[in-house]
């Protein structure tokens, strides 16, 4: 008897069923731009990343669906903020420790306290020594995130000191620095500011960039939209009740 093999028949792929599962009172919250989702992400302890929002408003924190959130201030980092910022969030976040005004040996404690406190990783700014990022590196476990303004930044330096994932905030030129680190550093982590739209988002992600910060609106001008609809919905009201 010969042996014959069989194939399955061709097994056509279908499209995921996703559900959505919304609250009424949180049905109102901040989401970050669609575009963010064709970034590749960052795998990071087991979570993938791609979107986070750069803010410090716990209430911004709590509403929004950013996968985590990247906390810089421009004020001298203190523990107790480190912990209110934590405490808030649902989703990882990854805390400014200085490296600008403050340095040194403070920022090295900074770090440390804010992996005990359950940050998954922390920032430094652009200035920070690449003495500190060693000594940050030899301190503590979680991944350290070296801003970057210029191409013409000693990027193997940073990467040699201990920088685990590059953050770089370059403004409208963003998207070119991005591509000329990626010329040097095909596989090295990014994360980069998105831009104002979908455009600018999808421009940084081509260049190379593998998640996206996203800055919302600030509180006070999402509530002034809300306001000007209540507004709205009372004049027309009164409008209605005089015809």
């Amino acid at each position: 008897m010969s042996n014959t093999t069989k194939t399955n028949p061709e097994v056509k792929p279908t499209s995921k069923n996703v559900p959505v599962i919304k609250g009424t009172l949180r049905n109102h919250m901040l989401e970050v731009p669609n575009s963010i989702r064709d970034a590749s992400g960052i795998v990071i302890f087991g979570k993938r990343l791609k979107s986070l929002v750069f803010t410090t408003d716990v209430a911004i924190i709590k509403n929004t669906n950013a996968d985590a959130v990247i906390a810089v201030y421009p004020f001298t980092p203190q523990p107790i903020i480190t912990e209110a910022l934590i405490l808030a969030a649902d989703v990882p976040l990854f805390c400014g420790v200085g490296g600008g005004i403050t340095t040194g040996k403070r920022v090295v404690n900074l770090a440390l306290d804010a992996e005990f406190k359950g940050a998954m990783g922390v920032v430094v700014n652009n200035p920070t020594p690449n003495e500190v990022i060693k000594q940050m590196r030899d301190t503590i476990d979680i991944p350290i995130i070296v801003t970057v303004v210029s191409e013409f930044e000693d990027i193997q330096g940073r990467i040699d000191a201990g920088a685990t994932i590059l953050n770089v905030s370059g403004a409208k030129r963003t998207a070119h620095i991005v591509r000329e680190i990626r010329k040097e550093f095909p596989n090295f982590p990014i994360i980069a500011t998105g831009g104002p739209n979908d455009e600018s988002i999808r421009e940084t992600i081509a260049a190379g960039a593998n998640a996206i910060t996203y800055t919302p609106p600030i509180a006070s001008d999402i509530l002034n939209t809300i306001m000007e609809k209540y507004r709205k919905e009372y004049k027309e009201a009164d409008e209605h009740n005089h015809e």
